[in-house]
């Protein structure tokens, strides 16, 4: 029986919230389930589905319960990873499994690239690495438009525009930033603006985690086994179009994870299928004997379409 307990750590610049799940007779890695912004709370119905073996779950820096002490508008996936670097070594429960998924990949791969001792496996969930794609200029600058939107704006317009852009399918054209920006009623949202600027998503790490630069070497000499993996409902949005360039960088494939960006989630929507998803990820922790498997024919059509022998800008 998994005991879950709520521990506060002091890093430089914030003070994070973490929670372990902890099974004292397993004899499995301890398992991190991170996101960003998602914290703690988004990956309790996952983490439930792992009571076999040590969990922990936190909240990023800036993000509900972890405070940030430095002031700074920004957070940065080294930054993260720096942060997730303390949390195993305060642990001293090395190397762990992780699972990231959207930042929290980012971040995790910015974690393995620095510290890949620290890591046994990391499945890496559709990281936004808008800079492999062939049409990263659009991405970005549409990116850099969602920040300006929120501080301009306030949440519901941003997010409208963040939900436009997260559901394209297919590369984005060159003047996609310019068009039109959808109504935040399309979505379902108000057009209210709550005064607030301090958001974790769009205030301190969407624009950073997309113009995140990867260290490719550091990433394919790592110790770390590193299993990028797509939505099997994402099809051609763009994480996991980028997902796709990145194991073409590493030189893997990516694997198939069940529904689409949101599978690690607990939604009420039919299409999200949380017991298959945990039930894949379990055997793709325990299956050490590759990278993943190889692309259904779905992914191999989004890669044609994605990825040009001149698509990786780095």
């Amino acid at each position: 029986m998994a005991t879950h307990t709520p521990h506060t750590l002091d890093v430089p610049g914030a003070r994070l919230h973490y929670e372990v799940r902890a099974n004292v007779s397993s004899d499995e890695p301890t398992l991190f389930l991170i996101g960003t912004p998602q914290g703690a709370a988004e990956f309790s119905p996952l983490a439930r589905r792992f009571a076999d073996r040590t969990v922990v779950t936190y909240d990023p820096r800036g993000t509900r319960r972890s405070v940030r002490t430095d002031g700074a508008a920004e957070s940065t996936p080294v930054q993260h990873a720096d942060d997730l670097d303390r949390l195993i070594s305060a642990l001293g429960d090395g190397p762990v499994d992780v699972f990231g998924t959207g930042g929290g990949a980012v971040n995790g791969l910015a974690l393995v690239s620095r510290r890949p001792a620290g890591v046994r496996t990391l499945v890496a969930h559709e990281p936004p690495a808008a800079r492999l794609l062939p049409d990263h200029a659009a991405v970005l600058a549409a990116c850099r438009h969602i920040n300006r939107t929120y501080r301009q704006a306030g949440r519901n317009a941003a997010m409208a525009q963040f939900l436009a852009l997260v559901g394209q399918d297919g590369p984005l054209p060159a003047d996609y930033p310019d068009r039109p920006a959808p109504d935040p009623a399309e979505y379902g949202l108000k057009p209210d603006d709550d005064g607030s600027r301090d958001h974790a998503l769009f205030a301190q790490n969407l624009v950073s985690i997309v113009s995140h630069v990867y260290d490719f070497e550091a990433l394919r000499t790592a110790s770390t086994r590193i299993v990028p993996a797509v939505g099997a409902g994402s099809g051609g949005q763009f994480a996991s179009r980028a997902t796709l360039a990145l194991a073409d960088r590493l030189g893997t494939v990516a694997i198939t994870l069940p529904s689409d960006h949101r599978g690690f989630l607990d939604v009420d929507d039919t299409s999200l299928t949380l017991a298959d998803f945990g039930t894949k990820l379990r055997e793709v922790l325990s299956d050490r004997t590759s990278p993943g498997t190889q692309p259904n024919v779905s992914t191999q059509e989004a890669r044609a379409a994605s990825l040009t022998p001149s698509s990786h800008p780095e």
